[in-house]
């Protein structure tokens, strides 16, 4: 967005700032001014001077010399070559010491060229007649200058006076960086909106009156909008009796200075207040409009419509097109036909000025390959508000230049009128958002500047319809900190309730895991969560097994990516076949991932995702191995208490006299054995692999770090060693059972240190040996209080089947 600085200060009077001094504080204040361009920046002492005689040169045929009245009662003497200066004409003159931007070419030089007193072929010249190239500028932005030769005033131009500031050429241009959600600062009037309140300066907008005949626009014209989605508000004017002329020099000057050239009253009054109120409007020529009738709806598909530029545009449904009872007259938002256009010879305009939806503008517009100034405001999203006031200024620009009669009234089509919003006003809430202690009275002061209404009744702000950034409070503390100075924040620590900084619970089992898993040998692996359904083949799931109800993937790679997976074997086993066919000894791999299991069939929700620790290994260990990971790591997570195997695990990957599911509290935590063969041999692996899966969910409800310090022991401890012979049916942890049970308040611990099968125990048998140990926390034991333990755990064992061993 780029503005012209003298056309701020002229809607801000009192404003008194130097280009740099209002670039800093703009974009202190939220707005940011990204640079600036001096018009007259190589401008020096150049006046208006008046040709009072003209006389050849003595020595070279296209020179002239001329005699040239500057407004101090003396003539200067000139020499030119220009072909197009006579006797009268009023031209621009740089005096001595003067400068000028560049070449008569429009070629620029740093700095621009200074000019001083000299001959030409022999003859004194004093200054220099210029050229608009010379004055920086163009034909394109001052289309009465000559293609080749001076430029020549108007004939009251004053003699003496400031040429360059005749000519509107002191000014800056300022280029600003406007984000998206500031519609409104897409405009000379928004940005001067934001200078008022950023210099506590009076903003004087322009004063629109009723203008028009006593005719109504509603006789000459009929609007009927389709689509109100895509355009919530259509105004439509008249004018007649149309005199196209060039337009005043202020208007063109000012257009100038925004990079548009000026070309007749009508194209430039849509363009000036286009610029000057961010609403871009269309005019067409009534008498082309089929039936006086303006039809706002959607193109159909494949339609054809040549543009302005002589272009042929291919649509289609989604396009919102202006079209008259016959016939499409103009593509919404983005430019008109050639069928409507204005010409020389127009006698009755249809204004326009609407709202469009921004979204549809913007993707019709990338659709058609078309983009225009008009575009690229509308899809932004305007407010529907400014679009009557636009075109009132614009038949009030009309009348005020001639350019034509306008008829009274206007045909408003405007279904919804969009309402201002209402936001609470809330001050110690931005003061602590903000970590500022600005006063109600002074955030008021602010908002007040920036036309924001106070309903002190109801404490709510009123926020107009064009400020359609703000929404909630954090919008509104942010209009109080541009307008007390982000610069004047002072620096506070955050505040709010204290945090220990640490890992949840969850994870920090999860980080048990994986520091257990690492201390013992095993490296972490990452499998993929989707898989193939043959996978469940692979591992011997029965058809009717709960894990072949997967969730499917919609759109998969492919069938071996084609679900996500219920059981991690799959991953482990292919990780670990791919280490054993390289020929790598000894691997240990542990993966913690997810499983997803569907809550219905089909899938109306989001599966149930369940993290699991699966360790792998094959080589070196067996299935003990395994199980001394998996106590270790329960142990150091506080699960070290009513822990419990049991073989009789039904799982068909596992091999069924060598695999345990794993229960706490009698609750199933997980699963432990040596896989399958055959699963083995389906994963191309010779030796024996071994799994275990914990449900980690499960886990994390039964795990602890609470830890109770006990001291040293100040009493001996006394061991009894115990040897029996037990069917094999009974486990050993069913013996450990009656330990605990047994005990008494005295054993301390139990620990298996032989086990045996052989032909010196009958057959069905196997014999264990257990060391028990007995210590007291207040006094040392008694053999009555050792024997008293013993007993009771051998009548207990007696009753299970055990006797102890005689040899």
């Amino acid at each position: 967005m780029n503005t012209s600085f003298a056309w701020i200060k002229s809607l801000v009077p009192g404003l008194d700032a130097t280009d740099q001094e209002y670039m800093d504080a703009m974009t202190l204040s939220g707005t940011k001014a990204e640079g600036c361009q001096r018009l007259d920046a190589d401008l020096e002492k150049i006046i208006v001077g008046q040709i009072k005689k003209i006389e050849p040169h003595p020595d070279a045929d296209k020179l002239i010399v001329c005699q040239v009245d500057i407004g101090t009662g003396e003539n200067i003497q000139i020499v030119t070559g220009a072909p197009n200066v006579s006797e009268g004409d009023k031209v621009p003159i740089v005096l001595h010491g003067g400068r000028v931007a560049g070449g008569h070419d429009g070629s620029k030089t740093a700095g621009g060229i200074k000019i001083k007193k000299g001959k030409l072929r022999g003859v004194e010249s004093n200054g220099m007649m210029c050229s608009i190239e010379e004055l920086g500028s163009s034909r394109d932005m001052y289309p009465d200058a000559p293609e080749l030769g001076i430029y020549i005033f108007e004939p009251d131009a004053e003699v003496g006076k400031d040429a360059v500031e005749l000519l509107g050429l002191h000014d800056s241009v300022i280029e600003y960086e406007i984000t998206s959600n500031r519609v409104d600062c897409f405009s000379v009037i928004g940005i001067a909106r934001e200078a008022a309140a950023t210099f506590r300066k009076e903003l004087k907008l322009p004063v629109v009156t009723e203008t028009g005949n006593r005719e109504h626009a509603g006789d000459y014209i009929k609007v009927s909008v389709l689509d109100n989605d895509l355009c919530s508000r259509y105004v439509a004017r008249v004018v007649k009796n149309i005199k196209i002329a060039p337009s005043p020099k202020w208007m063109q000057h000012r257009l100038a200075a925004h990079g548009i050239r000026p070309i007749n009253n009508l194209v430039d009054i849509t363009n000036y207040v286009m610029l000057e109120y961010g609403q871009p409007m269309h005019a067409y020529d009534l008498d082309t409009i089929a039936g006086k009738e303006i039809i706002v709806r959607r193109a159909l598909d494949d339609e054809t419509f040549v543009t302005l530029d002589g272009q042929e545009r291919k649509l289609d449904e989604n396009i919102l097109m202006i079209c008259d009872a016959d016939k499409p007259v103009g593509i919404a938002g983005i430019m008109g036909g050639e069928n409507s256009m204005i010409t020389d010879q127009v006698k009755t305009m249809l204004f326009e000025a609407a709202c469009f939806d921004g979204t549809n503008i913007r993707l019709s517009s990338k659709k058609i390959g078309l983009r225009t100034d008009a575009s690229s405001i509308f899809e932004k999203g305007l407010d529907p508000n400014n679009a009557m006031l636009a075109i009132n200024r614009a038949c009030q620009l009309i009348e005020e230049l001639g350019a034509g009669e306008v008829v009274g009234g206007a045909v408003d089509v405007y279904p919804v009128k969009k309402e201002g919003r209402r936001i609470p006003f809330e001050p110690e809430k931005y003061n602590r958002l903000l970590g500022t202690d600005i006063s109600k009275e002074d955030m008021l002061s602010y908002f007040v500047r920036l036309e924001l209404l106070y309903d002190e009744a109801a404490n709510e702000l009123l926020i107009p319809s064009w400020r359609q950034d703000l929404e909630c409070d954090a919008d509104i503390a942010e209009e109080a900190a541009r307008f007390f100075g982000y610069d004047n924040i002072p620096t506070t620590l955050p505040t709010g309730e204290a945090t220990t900084g640490k890992l949840s619970f969850k994870l920090r089992i999860e980080a048990a895991a994986r520091e257990t898993a690492e201390f013992c040998g095993f490296s972490q692996g990452m499998c993929y969560s989707f898989e193939s359904p043959k996978v469940f083949d692979k591992l011997l799931i029965p058809q009717d097994s709960k894990l072949r109800e997967t969730v499917k993937i919609l759109n998969p790679l492919g069938e071996d990516f084609s679900i996500m997976r219920t059981v991690p074997l799959n991953g482990m086993l292919t990780s670990l076949s791919t280490n054993f066919n390289r020929r790598n000894k000894d691997v240990r791999l542990y993966e913690l991932g997810n499983i997803y299991l569907p809550k219905q069939l089909p899938v109306t929700e989001l599966p149930e995702e369940r993290m699991q620790l699966t360790l792998g290994m094959y080589g070196e260990g067996d299935f003990y191995t395994l199980k001394g990971v998996i106590e270790e790591f329960f142990q150091k997570i506080g699960m070290k208490d009513k822990l419990m195997y049991d073989p009789n695990a039904d799982r068909p990957y596992l091999h069924p006299g060598r695999s345990a599911d794993i229960f706490y509290h009698g609750n199933a935590v997980g699963y432990i054995g040596e896989v399958h063969p055959i699963v083995v041999s389906n994963y191309s692996m010779k030796d024996r692999v071994y799994i275990a899966v914990l449900d980690m969910p499960e886990i994390v409800k039964e795990a602890s770090f609470d830890r109770k310090y006990m001291g040293i022991a100040k009493f001996p401890a006394a061991v009894r060693d115990i040897s029996m012979v037990a069917p094999k049916e009974i486990l050993a942890g069913d013996i450990e059972k009656v330990f605990e049970e047994q005990g008494g308040e005295y054993l301390e611990q139990y620990a298996l240190f032989d086990i045996y099968v052989g032909s010196q125990i009958k057959q069905g048998y196997k014999s264990l040996a257990y060391s028990l140990t007995f210590r007291s926390k207040e006094k040392n034991l008694e053999e009555a209080d050792i024997v008293t333990s013993m007993e009771r755990i051998l009548d207990a064992l007696e009753k299970m089947g055990v006797e102890l061993r005689k040899n």
